[in-house]
């Protein structure tokens, strides 16, 4: 399994991108709305391939970069859900909400098991659904903002893909190592 695969956000991303899939095809419905369902199904899709793509390049800095991308992706995509849930007079559940402390205890991860569909499907109540993507999201965001934080310190303590490179060429070309 590639390495992005264990990154928290990453796994939350693709459950936010399965279930923002689901939450279109059942709620935002009507030619009218084409548009705002290509919106947030193409950010959600951003989110996860953001995280994926950033992961897989050499330089810490376009790193930090993508999952930047990603991240405000994810908070176009969070306007999204709310906006639903104001334009249809539905409730946003404050984050010290007992239903939204409920949301979060939920486990939408799991171990691959081929027994156990690995995702569970999206609530058919549009508040409850709405509300638990926006939590998913919450919390996406708030890892991917700690990862962010956390490559920017390996950038600064360590340096990036191109500054260790030039630092090696001038080793190499003072003589001070071999190829």
């Amino acid at each position: 399994m590639e390495g992005y695969k264990y990154l928290l956000s990453y796994q939350y991303s693709v459950v936010i991108c399965d279930f923002t899939v689901e939450f279109c095809q059942m709620y935002i419905l009507g030619r009218e709305l084409m548009r705002q369902r290509d919106q947030m199904t193409q950010a959600a899709r951003s989110g996860k391939q953001n995280i994926t793509e950033g992961y897989s390049l050499q330089s810490l800095e376009s790193y930090i970069r993508f999952l930047g991308i990603a991240n405000g992706s994810l908070k176009e995509l969070l306007e999204d859900y709310e906006d639903f849930l104001r334009q249809r007079k539905l409730t946003i559940w404050p984050k010290d909400d007992v239903k939204m402390r409920e949301l979060r205890d939920l486990r939408v991860l799991r171990e691959p098991s081929p027994h156990i569909p690995q995702i569970p499907h999206i609530p058919q109540n549009p508040e409850l659904a709405a509300n638990l993507l926006i939590m998913l999201i919450q919390r996406t965001t708030y890892l991917l903002t700690k990862q962010i934080a956390s490559l920017k310190e390996k950038f600064i303590n360590e340096g990036g893909f191109r500054e260790n490179l030039f630092k090696q060429r001038l080793l190499q070309k003072n003589g001070r190592i071999n190829t």
